[in-house]
């Protein structure tokens, strides 16, 4: 049991706040920027997360111990409750305004901004996540086509749900088709050869690559025995990336 649970117990919730947030703030944090890249949006989205968490004498997370969620890990655990409510977030700041977006678009073209647009996901993820819900072949640069006809369909002005000006325009690779889909192609590929990491070690790979936390942050996250855990399993996971990404056509060289 972690001290802040122990205070939880103790029925002295406000304790156990301090000594949550103070630890798992840079998970918290990390989890959010996933889904916003505004720095404002970020902190606001933090302190709704935070309002969240602490409701009913933090509620939720008392929650995941009676949740059954067997092996899982509460960091494990607590990425998806973030993200969950950073998606709340999103859709109760700009979801007003949203049957108007959606009018123009097709069925697949409203999955795609429902991906992209409120929940934060990258035009990779949106097209695992899509092909996954309709059960369909659906091709990867079939998908880039409708995701450059939503970006055209949805109103350019910054105001429209409330979405960011950035958001509405589409990137700049976007505007270039044969080099993107040879590059998203092998971006979606990235993507799938991750997918095939133990979940805890896609998550310290995110946070140890990608966000800079220290290894030593990490492995009390994560519950690992210290850094020199962190660092073999992160290293050992992207030699395993290597590898599957090599059996699958990219080369080493390629991976920068």
């Amino acid at each position: 049991m972690e001290p802040w649970q122990t205070r939880l117990a103790e029925g002295n919730p406000h304790a156990a706040w301090d000594l949550f947030v103070s630890r798992y703030r840079p998970l918290l944090l990390a989890t959010i920027r996933r889904l916003l890249s505004d720095d404002d949006d970020v902190m606001d989205a933090f302190a709704s997360v935070c309002e969240a968490l602490v409701a009913d004498d933090l509620g939720r997370l008392r929650r995941f111990d009676a949740a059954g969620t067997g092996a899982a890990r509460f960091s494990t655990w607590l990425v998806i409750v973030v993200r969950n409510l950073t998606i709340d977030w999103l859709r109760k700041r700009d979801g007003r305004r949203r049957p108007r977006i959606l009018e123009p678009l097709s069925a697949i073209q409203q999955q795609i901004y429902t991906a992209v647009f409120e929940e934060g996901a990258s035009h990779i993820e949106a097209y695992e996540m899509i092909r996954s819900r309709l059960g369909s072949g659906l091709s990867f640069p079939d998908f880039l086509k409708e995701v450059r006809a939503t970006y055209r369909l949805v109103p350019r002005r910054s105001t429209a749900a409330g979405l960011p000006r950035q958001m509405l325009e589409p990137p700049e690779s976007l505007l270039f088709p044969p080099d993107l889909v040879e590059a998203a192609e092998s971006s979606r590929r990235i993507a799938a050869a991750l997918a095939t990491l133990p979940q805890e070690v896609r998550l310290a790979v995110q946070l140890f690559v990608v966000e800079q936390v220290p290894a030593a942050t990490i492995a009390g996250l994560l519950g690992w025995p210290g850094p020199k855990t962190v660092y073999n399993r992160v290293y050992r996971g992207l030699a395993s990336l290597r590898e599957h990404l090599q059996r699958d056509g990219i080369r080493r060289e390629d991976l920068g």
